[in-house]
């Protein structure tokens, strides 16, 4: 019996969504058939299968979010299907192998990341992460989109049902670590950790490898708190205070410590449906939940006159279409964009919350927002400092019409430093635009309209305006830094012959 795994489909996925199963139990399986549809950071991928056999069993359901290295299915390579295979070989549950991995961490190795994963991980957190690794700055973009898995998907689903738990042992058993001793979790429960003054080592980890969520951490305070208080010296006055300010703390530090449940207003129940939060619509939930948990958000709004860039992309169309380019206003954004971080480079950072480092980047990677059919997605233009303004509009059309297509790659969604939204494709006039976690800024690009505005004569005439809306972390970004950038970019696109002549 062959026990299919949820491959490493990319470096910085940890888990999988099984959107869709396109063979049933019993069916004969060729090798390399697709077996199930699955999501991963906001891209669909078919898992083909490893051998040819029958299939034996499912052991993930449509809608079941699984980790990588779970198993997922059984395939009877001998063809003899369900009905003939021996009760002893019969392997536990996707569900059940995660569970016997954080309580006998040292069982399941093979289910489980290589010692190198687990390496990274610790770093950043979680597996992959979405904070990038400060120390090898290089791989920096494997890491950048998995923070929301590491809290949003784990932690404020699994949060629910916190007020139930029993009380935790009075001895609970050393927590699986590292080989350097530390002990694995999460970021997010790391912080919370020390703001409840909770000791890691005493907490029963949920997660793959016994890693410790906020789940975890909150259901262990929540026990410590309702366990019979154990007679001992009379506390200093001022501890109760303290305890009941780090408790309000965490309830008003953005950490959810209970769900939110939607009440039906009386009489509308049959004017409601229910649809659950899968696919796409959870990656794009997953992401903002980080964003908000993550980033101090702050939101600073300019205008640009791209009079001169509309009179001169009039001029070079001609060529761009000799060229079979189709040259969009954006090309010059992501150039422009670029220029000014260099010279402003704490909006290329992002912020590393395991290790508590700025990591400053010094390559140049553009989120590109696209909307699709299915939800919003971002692929990434990689080193766009090394590309002319032609070969970024080739990219640009290419990664918006595949990420349409739904046939985007996980790598091509992951590494960006800075994110751009074209928020005036659909004729938004300004708007607050989410950070792309762990970028350090946004920035939003509005409709072009014509308005008039006063020249440097004092005439008025009519000219193509657009405003500029960045939105930047500012444990990162002082707003100064931000405007100053801002203006940079204005001075770049308000004089594009300048543009084309800078070194990038």
């Amino acid at each position: 019996m062959k026990e299919v795994l949820l491959p490493e489909l990319a470096e910085s996925v940890v888990e999988g969504e099984i959107l869709k199963w396109l063979v049933e139990e019993g069916d004969t399986i060729a090798l390399e058939q697709p077996l199930c549809e699955v999501m991963t950071d906001k891209v669909t991928v078919e898992l083909p299968s490893p051998v040819a056999g029958v299939l034996s069993k499912r052991l993930a359901n449509e809608g079941d979010v699984v980790a990588v290295h779970a198993a997922i299915a059984l395939i009877d390579e001998s063809g003899r299907g369900a009905g003939t295979a021996a009760p002893s070989t019969a392997q536990p549950s996707a569900a059940q192998a995660i569970q016997d991995t954080a309580e006998n961490p040292g069982t399941a190795d093979a289910r489980l990341p290589t010692q190198a994963q687990e390496e990274r991980e610790q770093l950043t957190g979680d597996a992959g992460g979405s904070i990038v690794e400060a120390r090898h700055l290089p791989k920096a973009d494997d890491d950048s989109s998995s923070l929301f898995k590491a809290f949003a998907s784990d932690e404020a689903v699994k949060v629910q049902g916190l007020g139930n738990r029993q009380p935790a042992p009075q001895a609970p058993p050393q927590m699986p670590a590292r080989n350097d001793g530390r002990v694995l979790a999460v970021p997010a429960a790391r912080q919370l950790a020390r703001e409840l003054g909770v000791d890691l080592t005493r907490v029963q980890g949920s997660g793959p490898n016994g890693r410790i969520r906020v789940s975890d951490v909150l259901g262990h305070s929540q026990a410590a708190s309702a366990a019979p208080a154990q007679p001992a010296a009379p506390a200093p006055a001022s501890a109760p205070a303290a305890s009941a300010q780090s408790s309000s703390r965490s309830a008003q530090g953005g950490l959810p410590v209970a769900p939110v449940q939607y009440r039906t207003p009386k009489g509308y129940e049959h004017l409601e449906e229910r649809v659950p939060l899968r696919g796409m619509r959870r990656a794009i939930s997953n992401q903002m939940v980080a964003s908000h948990l993550y980033t101090v958000r702050t939101l600073t709004v300019d205008e640009v006159n791209l009079s001169k860039l509309v009179e001169f992309r009039a001029r070079v169309k001609d060529e761009a279409k000799a060229a079979d380019v189709k040259l969009s206003y954006l090309p010059f954004i992501f150039k422009a964009v670029t220029v000014a971080l260099r010279k402003y480079p704490s909006l290329n950072t992002s912020f590393d919350e395991a290790t508590q480092e700025i990591v400053q980047k010094r390559y140049y990677n553009m989120g590109m927002a696209v909307a699709t059919d299915a939800g919003l997605t971002v692929p990434v233009l990689k080193d766009v400092n090394q590309k002319s303004v032609f070969d970024l509009a080739r990219e640009v059309v290419d990664l918006a019409s595949r990420a349409q297509a739904g046939k985007l790659q996980p790598d091509e969604l992951a590494g960006s430093t800075f994110s751009i939204t074209n928020i005036g494709s659909i004729g938004a006039l300004f708007s607050f635009p989410i950070i792309n976690v762990p970028d350090a800024a946004i920035l939003g690009v509005h409709s072009i309209v014509k308005r008039p505005i006063v020249d440097e004569h004092d005439n008025i005439v009519v000219a193509h305006m657009m405003y500029l809306s960045l939105s930047f972390d500012h444990r990162l970004v002082d707003g100064a830094e931000a405007a100053r950038f801002c203006k940079e970019v204005i001075r770049l696109l308000e004089n594009p012959d300048r543009l084309m002549l800078e070194a990038m």
